[in-house]
């Protein structure tokens, strides 16, 4: 008779989470390298070397730099989940949620430079991640002016605005912080930057009461 744990069933668990494991480490460590050479100039010999594998071995889990690279982006995809959510609150919410973003990329300099590079390298043609940097920025404009419709429904703010122009002005002050910050973190504030533009927002959309 077997011992209690070491059935297949277990040994199966334990050798898929072995796997998981390092699917994480081998993500870790592409997402440092497309950081610091961004995704283009990034060498999938040298991610393997990193996590001290083989190519073969890295191979096995992430057939090519493409797969790799998506597997990021789906990855980010789940850890921002809890943000998206943020969209569909009121608007007091929803801005609540934006800042709150950034205190957590702050603690984050390198995934959060990693995705400023690869989000900049996707503007070029044919790039891997540019249908998935094209569909995140229009979902994002999308489910903000939503937001800003609601808000403006439900009386929130007496005031006509365009809510597609406040959902790109919202985006851009975002992307345009982050891009100070990751220039120069150690002199830059880039969540209080985004508090004091979310409160001067607030103020002339009278929410602040």
């Amino acid at each position: 008779m077997a011992e209690q744990g070491t059935g297949p069933r277990e040994k199966q668990r334990r050798k898929s989470s072995k796997g998981e494991a390092r699917r994480a480490e081998i993500l870790a460590a592409a997402m440092r390298r497309f950081a610091e050479d961004g995704y283009q100039n990034a060498a999938i010999g040298d991610i393997a070397q990193d996590v001290g594998l083989s190519l073969p071995g890295l191979l096995h889990h992430f057939p090519t730099k493409v797969d790799l690279l998506l597997a990021i982006l789906d990855k980010r995809d789940l850890e921002s989940a809890d943000f998206i959510d943020h969209y569909r609150l009121d608007l007091r919410g929803l801005l609540k949620g934006m800042v709150a973003v950034f205190r957590r990329n702050a603690e984050m300099v390198e995934v959060t430079r990693a995705f400023a590079i690869l989000n900049a390298e996707s503007l070029m043609k044919d790039h891997p991640a540019k249908a998935w940097f094209l569909d995140r920025a229009t979902q994002m404009q999308k489910h903000i002016a939503a937001t800003f419709e609601r808000a403006a429904a439900d009386g929130s703010f007496a005031r006509n605005i365009d809510s597609k122009a406040m959902a790109a002005e919202l985006i851009a002050v975002m992307d345009g912080l982050q891009m100070l910050w990751l220039r120069d973190p150690d002199r830059f504030d880039m969540v209080g930057g985004l508090e004091a533009y979310v409160s001067r927002l607030q103020t002339s959309l009278g929410l602040d009461g």
